[in-house]
């Protein structure tokens, strides 16, 4: 289990990863709107779930629901076909880093 400090690292690492996939679905032109407001939405959990890492109830339930976000954004990228590699990739590399933070906490 992660200590507080520890979360709030590992919650960085998730916010450049999903600011990353959310620059990258707004720059490409075949993303589709609801693409780039679920990616968004996926952004703005993280920046919820980094106010909320100070104790360790709110903390799991706040990576509990950023990985629910996450999973909405790789269904919607995995769902666009016009969306391109650069972008797709970025938002499954997003998901991933929640994932992976979801097995530490």
């Amino acid at each position: 289990m992660l200590t507080i400090t520890d979360l709030a690292s590992r919650l960085g690492d998730v916010k450049e990863k999903t600011t990353a996939a959310l620059q990258a679905s707004e720059a490409d032109q075949g993303a589709s709107v609801v693409l780039v407001a679920v990616v968004r939405e996926f952004d703005s959990k993280t920046d919820k779930a980094m106010r909320s890492a100070s104790d360790d109830v709110s903390a799991r339930d706040s990576v509990i629901e950023l990985e629910q976000a996450g999973d909405s954004a790789k269904a919607a990228a995995e769902a666009d076909p016009q969306l391109g590699d650069t972008a797709r990739e970025a938002v499954l590399a997003a998901h991933l880093e929640i994932c992976i933070l979801k097995t530490e906490v």
